[in-house]
């Protein structure tokens, strides 16, 4: 099989019917195996035995309780049930969890101040700490009643004008690019005496959609805008894309699952005719440079929670870090103002405003947050929802299970079985979801499938139901009737079913 470069994207080779060809490569980035190079032949047999779909709805699986394997919390089910440290950590661990969790929570202030290890904010900001954004470890809202925008915000991008920015894009030394004046993401907070840059602001209309039972159900379409700009107009083709703060659960073990079995499941030509045709994010690492497989953040533009920490560090807060060095966050050129102020650089901790080891712990943190134990797994109810969830063709890109590679970089996540309910690729979800915005190969109707685990306790931890990339759906039943694109089959398949039997299958959706 020929190599295939990142310039030619090299997707429709990557299905699963090539699980035991030769590795892949991908330009200058390291070969991506077809199949399992941790594991020795008899554990692969092991593996694809535990992976495999139940036909069996009559009692609850194996370990399927233990949604993230062994680092699963049985805490308490309450408000913190998304804040606890892998449970298989060492005491050692513990105290490094600890550490991350106090910088995760930190108030930054803006500079100079006489508070030097806490300073830097911004100058332009969305908030002033990790915790701000993801409420108790959790899922972001937006903005209802007189509640701010804290926990979501706008991304800007604008696709390619040039022949040299197609390049950039096909490379994947870009995955979009920014306004020329706002950068990357809209910032509705400045530190005192600077402009912000404006207020996102939402209009909801009411659709009516008319169930297989004949019940009505009513799902809010939004329309986004900006007003108050403080810089001036944004560039014309320029799109907003809303997005809510995701729950932090489980991102280590989602980092441990091996390349091979996300791949394996990608058919972006969906050769095997059954609508679903799953694409694989390709990225830069931050630090190496190197094409990985993306995983995290609404459209997989990151391959590590330590990119996605640094990210989120420049971005939202206007921290620079070790691996995104700009210390006034995501000002332009052309904010004069912004790029004239202090920066909280202290040249004896280090370049940036926040040096490893604040990068570093702050990432621990979050590869370490638990997933919750399931909750009444054999309840008659849940094992009905389970068959249907099945049956409507939910788990076609909800993947209910991984076995995590062998040599991860923590023992805490290797070799475990873990139910995320995800496959952690690109989808097309349709029209009625997209946002009109490319990031990097995915396209302005892509999305990645986000994973299902804890989805039932967001009430309890975050005091609301606020589901999809933009919260627009005010409970799991919306959440599936905005599916389209690809999943149009099974959000149709839902729909169809009587009321006691999409209840099941909330009721299935409410254990995880």
């Amino acid at each position: 099989m020929r190599a295939l470069t990142a310039k030619t994207l090299l997707l429709p080779i990557l299905s699963g019917v090539l699980l035991l060809s030769p590795p892949i490569a991908f330009g200058d980035s390291p070969e991506f195996p077809t199949e399992r190079s941790d594991l020795s032949p008899k554990d692969r047999k092991r593996v694809a035995g535990v992976t495999r779909p139940t036909q069996d709805f009559s009692k609850a699986e194996n370990f399927e309780t233990m949604q993230g394997g062994a680092a699963t919390t049985k805490a308490l089910v309450n408000g913190d049930a998304f804040s606890h440290f892998s449970t298989n950590l060492t005491f050692a661990e513990e105290e490094t969890f600890k550490l991350g969790n106090a910088l995760f929570r930190k108030l930054w202030v803006s500079s100079p101040s006489s508070t030097q290890a806490s300073d830097g904010l911004g100058p332009l900001f969305n908030a002033r700490a990790c915790q701000s954004c993801h409420l108790k470890d959790g899922r972001g809202h937006p903005p209802e009643g007189t509640a701010d925008n804290t926990s979501m915000f706008l991304r800007l991008g604008r696709p390619a004008r040039t022949e040299q920015e197609q390049e950039m894009l096909a490379r994947h030394e870009a995955l979009n690019f920014p306004d020329l004046t706002y950068g990357k993401q809209l910032q509705e907070l400045a530190v005192p005496g600077l402009a912000s840059e404006g207020r996102m602001t939402i209009s909801y209309e009411e659709i009516p959609v008319t169930l297989g039972d004949g019940d009505v159900i009513s799902l809010r379409k939004p329309t986004y805008s900006v007003r108050d700009l403080g810089y001036g107009p944004l560039e014309p083709d320029v799109t907003l894309s809303p997005r809510v703060a995701p729950p932090m659960i489980g991102m280590g073990m989602i980092e441990a699952i091996h390349e091979a079995d996300i791949l394996a499941k990608a058919d972006p030509d969906d050769r095997d005719g059954d609508g679903i045709s799953g694409k694989a994010a390709l990225v830069r690492d931050h630090r190496t440079r190197q094409i990985k497989l993306g995983r995290f953040g609404y459209k997989a533009e990151n391959a590590s929670v330590r990119d996605q920490s640094a990210s989120a560090f420049v971005g939202d807060i206007g921290i620079s870090n070790p691996d995104a060095p700009f210390d006034h966050g995501d000002c332009t050129s052309a904010q004069a103002d912004c790029l004239a102020r202090p920066t909280g650089v202290q040249e004896r901790l280090g370049e940036t405003e926040a040096p490893d080891p604040v990068l570093e712990l702050v990432t621990f943190y979050s590869e370490n947050l638990a997933v919750p134990a399931r909750r009444d797994p054999a309840d008659a109810t849940v094992l009905k929802g389970k068959q249907l969830f099945y049956q409507s063709g939910c788990t076609s890109c909800h993947t209910p299970k991984f076995v995590t590679r062998r040599d991860a970089d923590n023992k805490a996540h290797a070799f475990q079985l873990i139910w995320p309910h995800s496959d952690f690729l690109l989808h097309d979800m349709g029209e009625g979801l997209a946002d009109g915005q490319q990031v990097g190969v995915a396209s302005g109707r892509e999305w990645r499938t986000q994973p299902l685990w804890g989805i039932g306790l967001t009430e309890t931890v975050n005091e609301h139901t606020f589901f999809l990339h933009d919260g627009r759906a005010r409970n799991l039943t919306e959440a599936i009737l905005w599916h389209g694109g690809e999943a149009q089959a099974a959000r149709d398949a839902f729909a169809s079913l009587g009321r006691d039997d999409r209840a099941a299958l909330i009721a299935f959706l409410e254990s995880l």
